[in-house]
């Protein structure tokens, strides 16, 4: 035992480097003041915005429509007296995000129950989605105006009735269903809510997995270059615990390094996700995810980490045939390639497709694939899908118990020094 653990210790030691401090540093300061920058953005577009206006017509309605503009928290810079032309150019070299022209016979066509125009020019000075919410507030106010200038006219000419029925004789009162449990509210809100929640879980099995396996094959890959893992090798231990003990030890650097990732990942999309987090709390959406029991306790959590545990145990048993297989650390990066795709690639597919809908033959590649399982974990613990997470565990189980079989009879045998996969190489030197 005390063998195995001087072996662990130094394993974790030369995987644990300046190099790797300082990168997990550096990433979580990027991610904090990226999402510190972007939390700021988000709050100047959800602030007082600037904007220009043109009254042409000096009718009450054109003034009832500048009125609820100020009351959406626009500022508005009156540009009366000039052109059409002038108020352009005037807006354009200022700040205001957006130029609203209102036309002259604007109040006599909306007395008259006639379409009346505006005007809107919208100033591009960036292409961000931020940068456009100018315009969609805009056009929220002007379908509110519309909103309540219908509502009168109504009214005026009968009293007796209600607008919104009249307008909206139709009525829909949704609810939502998931397995035994019902709720009134939008099928829309709980999928946005579930998706926000999930986003987390594939982005940092990517990281895990990719970073841990590449730790492994570039140890190992290194080893072989150096001659090293022929002395280690040489030492009076089993071969199965010098694959034991680089695999834990990578592990668990691994798992440190995706908790670090999380945080800062967390910081990041927290600044760009706080504004959807605040409108969902402010229309109910985390009382009818309680109402449906999609809320995550202390066995779904079990459940996950177990779930990510097994993935990250997998794509270091996989690394370490990789890492043995390459000719030295240069070849070792090229290596990492194979596990990249097999993550890549449920991750994607979870985020355009539903695995439930798809074909047969593609839902049998996907579970196929050991890193898919954790993907599905989390909206089949909503939805009570017990019997396919315990076989998503068993089967990534399997597929560890037989990669580390297939490792450890590699170690036994004296083939660990000479193998190599080199590709065309070997063709081209025969040629």
């Amino acid at each position: 035992m005390k063998r195995f653990t001087n072996l662990l210790k130094k394993e974790i030691k030369e995987l644990v480097t300046i190099q790797l401090v300082i990168s997990l540093a550096f990433t979580l300061l990027l991610f904090n003041f990226i999402g510190q920058v972007s939390k700021k953005e988000v709050q100047k577009a959800i602030g007082v915005q600037t904007i220009s206006t043109l009254d042409l017509d000096g009718s009450a309605a054109s003034q009832a429509l500048l009125k609820g503009l100020e009351s959406a928290r626009f500022k508005i810079l009156d540009q009366s007296g000039k052109t059409k032309e002038q108020a352009i150019e005037t807006a354009k070299a200022g700040d205001s995000k957006l130029l609203l022209v209102i036309p002259a016979g604007f109040g006599d066509s909306l007395q008259e129950l006639r379409p009346s125009e505006i005007e809107t020019y919208s100033f591009m000075r960036s292409f961000s989605l931020i940068g456009a919410r100018g315009q969609v507030v805009v056009r929220g106010v002007i379908s509110a105006l519309n909103e309540a200038l219908s509502n009168n006219f109504l009214k005026e000419r009968l009293p007796e009735l209600d607008p919104q029925s009249l307008k909206n004789p139709i009525k829909s009162k949704d609810y939502v269903v998931v397995k035994d449990r019902m709720a009134e509210g939008s099928a829309g809100m709980v999928a946005g809510l579930i998706s926000q929640q999930s986003l987390l879980i594939p982005v940092v099995l990517m990281m895990i997995v990719i970073y841990s396996s590449q730790m492994v094959i570039s140890a190992v890959a290194m080893e072989k270059q150096n001659k090293t893992l022929e002395t280690l090798l040489t030492v009076p231990i089993r071969r199965t615990s010098i694959i034991t003990a680089k695999m834990l030890a990578a592990g668990l650097v691994g798992l440190i390094s995706a908790a670090i990732y999380m945080f800062g990942f967390k910081s990041f999309v927290g600044g760009l996700g706080e504004e959807a987090a605040q409108a969902g709390a402010q229309t109910g959406g985390a009382t009818l995810m309680r109402q449906l029991g999609l809320t995550f306790d202390t066995t779904g959590y079990f459940i996950l980490g177990l779930s990510l545990f097994l993935a990250i145990l997998v794509a270091l048993a996989l690394a370490m045939i990789l890492g043995v297989l390459a000719e030295d650390f240069r070849s070792a990066q090229n290596m990492i390639m194979p596990l990249m795709f097999m993550v890549m690639i449920p991750y994607f597919i979870s985020l355009f497709a539903d695995i439930n809908t798809v074909s047969l033959p593609i839902k049998i590649f996907i579970l196929a694939i050991p890193f898919s399982h954790p993907f599905l974990v989390s909206q089949n613990i909503y939805l009570g899908n017990y019997g396919m997470i315990a076989g998503g565990l068993v089967y990534m189980l399997v597929i560890f118990a037989v990669l580390v079989v297939f490792a450890a009879r590699i170690f036994s045998t004296d083939k660990i020094l000479t193998m190599k996969l080199r590709f065309g190489r070997k063709r081209a030197a025969a040629a």
